[in-house]
């Protein structure tokens, strides 16, 4: 592999088909961290689907004050209320420093869509009690319960 070429993580764990419909079934509360405001965006398209299913989604963008009808927040540790499930739509960069977030607000789980593999990131996550998920969709896990 070249120094150009980005380094490509395979998950070393993952939860189960039936862990991700457990962490869906149980969660009430969905922080969505790098929700983004344009319709077109992976990021609001599964916030809508997961909102019109009744879930509470709390925007987390630190440029925008709302986004789906929601007040936004610049970071997890902003957020005013009690968050189950932690999605995470930001670059792999990003990871270890909104999972470090999510234990301290002392979420149940960390969900990294599609793409997104941090395994250190993901073992601590789990060592601090979190359940985690990587390379996921919410959206596609949700659809697949038949709710």
């Amino acid at each position: 592999m070249s120094e150009k070429e980005p380094f490509c993580e395979v998950p070393a764990f993952n939860a189960s088909s039936e862990e991700m419909a457990g962490i869906l079934k149980t969660a009430k509360t969905i922080a969505v961290v790098g929700l983004s405001p344009k319709p077109e965006r992976p990021s609001h398209d599964v916030a809508r689907y997961l909102k019109a299913r009744g879930y509470k989604i709390i925007p987390v963008n630190p440029g925008h004050k709302e986004i789906l009808g929601e007040p936004c927040y610049p970071s997890l540790l902003e957020v005013p209320e009690k968050v189950d499930l932690v999605d995470i739509f930001r670059e792999t960069a990003a990871v270890p420093d909104i999972v470090d977030q999510a234990i301290k607000i002392k979420a149940k789980a960390v969900w990294m869509q599609l793409g997104i593999i941090h395994n250190e990131a993901a073992k601590k996550a789990k060592a601090a009690g979190l359940k985690v998920v990587m390379n996921a969709c919410t959206k596609v896990e949700h659809m697949g319960l038949g709710s």
